[in-house]
């Protein structure tokens, strides 16, 4: 019976292995991920379609 009783008292232990090694899984993917398509990041806004553009949209450099 020494099995049981080791697995029940270690279970708690080894979830919070088990989950940290999911998530340093998922960091590697997500690092390789932004590392492969670093543009994808900065993303350009676009004009919203329904407003018109006016001479101001076009010539402030601020308003961006």
């Amino acid at each position: 019976m020494g099995i049981h009783y080791d697995y029940k008292s270690t279970r708690g232990e080894k979830a919070l292995k088990k989950e940290a090694k999911r998530k340093a899984r998922i960091e590697q993917r997500r690092a390789k991920k932004t590392k492969d398509n670093p543009v994808s990041k900065k993303e350009n806004k676009m004009h919203d379609i329904d407003k018109p553009i006016t001479l101001e949209d076009l010539t402030n450099p601020d308003k961006s």
